[in-house]
């Protein structure tokens, strides 16, 4: 009899995957983790569609004053009683997503950033209420739910939160910044990157620098950009990227949990399938799926015993990327490079995991760098130094790589005829 568990496709709460009893692959032990490495701010960058937003949601529902508990209910960090007894629903949380922040100028995206401001804070409209807080505080945190916000106020606009978070509370706050990266991406595409990185540094270097209202904070990426370009002077900064061996089975679908997930819903037979065409990322020491293909496959698969495996990764991500990369072919520079990794070979290639969105095209090795990054190869260890053995991870990516090559060489052709 086919199970009843819900599969979570699209679905990026924590609270709603647990509270609607949807399947979850419990990554809980992060929360420990992240706990013990005690730096003040982390950013884990990862590809799209690993499992970062959730993990993100799931640190709110964990840490957040007048948490639901219960949605730990059976999950591994429950074991530590301890841990949970001291954090859980101990701190108040501050949680945003950059995600949205994607406009076609700067004007509209900082419009957006205020919006995304503006929601957080009226979460918190009971501090208009607060005896803790003087008639001064309370002018400033309405000035947080205005729609027009000048830039002292916006680049101030999260540490000031911070601020009278913890006079409330008289407790440390954590800060959660889901997809940091989105609108730096966004803005060096369309030509507004200077303004961007102008804005996103007041209110991150606001927020995160000598702050003694911040516990710690949290952000997640897909590119680890420059310290120096956003990040400048925020000290105890530890930044973890897919060739870290801290948290790597954290961001990803293990083979035993993929194994577990394809026996819950009796699909055991499709485990090869599903690995030739999902796995074969290498985060640190682990091996590990894309958990969006996998969800998707499994979801559909259960329906359609001769459902065959299909790209679904290539629908939630640009692949500006593989474009820029293909457009070099053009030269004869790294087509042969291409014909390897589409055979299933190893090209060497030195990677940079630490740039500014302006270096990402500014020649071909520093592509390479953002290929590997954004998931589009994937590593089989190290050479030497920054050199690393690149390959095409899996079935799905390379069905990617030639379906673009086959579009680019059709577009050149359309172009010479005209």
């Amino acid at each position: 009899m086919e199970t009843r568990i819900k599969l979570p496709v699209g679905i990026e709460s924590f609270e709603e995957i647990r509270k609607y009893e949807y399947y979850y692959v419990d990554k809980t032990l992060l929360i420990e983790q992240v706990l013990e490495e005690g730096s003040k701010v982390k950013l884990f960058t990862r590809p799209r569609r690993f499992g970062k937003t959730l993990n993100m949601s799931m640190f709110q529902c964990f840490f957040e004053i007048g948490c639901d508990q219960s949605l730990f209910d059976g999950l591994r960090i429950a074991e530590e009683s301890t841990l949970c007894e001291t954090y859980m629903g101990k701190f108040p949380v501050i949680s945003i997503s950059l995600k949205g922040i994607d406009a076609a100028d700067y004007e509209t995206a900082r419009n957006l950033m205020v919006k995304v401001v503006n929601e957080e804070a009226r979460r918190f409209q009971f501090l208009t209420e607060s005896s803790r807080l003087t008639d001064t505080d309370k002018m400033l945190f309405g000035q947080l739910l205005q729609k027009e916000m000048d830039d002292e106020t916006l680049f101030c606009s999260l540490r000031e939160l911070t601020e009278l978070l913890r006079k409330h509370y008289e407790k440390q706050v954590i800060v959660l910044i889901d997809e940091y990266d989105v609108p730096l991406a966004k803005a060096n595409e369309l030509g507004y990157y200077d303004e961007m990185v102008r804005l996103i540094r007041g209110i991150f270097g606001s927020a995160l620098k000598t702050n003694h209202n911040l516990y710690f904070a949290v952000l997640t990426g897909c590119l680890r950009v420059a310290k120096e370009s956003i990040f400048t002077g925020v000290n105890n900064f530890n930044t973890f990227t897919i060739t870290d061996v801290d948290f790597d089975e954290y961001f990803g679908f293990t083979d035993a949990e993929v194994k577990e997930m394809l026996e819950e819903y009796q699909l055991g037979s499709s485990y090869e399938d599903v690995r030739e065409w999902y796995d074969g990322y290498r985060f640190g020491n682990v091996d590990v799926y894309c958990p969006w293909d996998v969800i998707c496959y499994v979801n559909k698969r259960r329906t359609d015993p001769a459902l065959q495996p299909q790209n679904y990764w290539l629908n939630t991500s640009g692949n500006e990327v593989v474009r820029h990369f293909i457009e070099a072919l053009g030269d004869g520079v790294t087509k042969t490079e291409m014909e390897r990794l589409i055979g299933g070979e190893i090209v060497q290639k030195e990677i940079h995991e630490e740039m500014t969105y302006h270096d990402l095209y500014a020649d071909m090795g520093n592509v390479w760098s953002v290929l590997f990054m954004t998931g589009y190869l994937t590593q089989r260890g190290r050479a030497d130094g920054n050199l690393y053995n690149l390959v095409i991870p899996n079935r799905e990516i390379r069905n990617i790589f030639t379906e673009q090559i086959m579009k680019c060489f059709r577009n050149r052709r359309s172009r010479t005829v005209i």
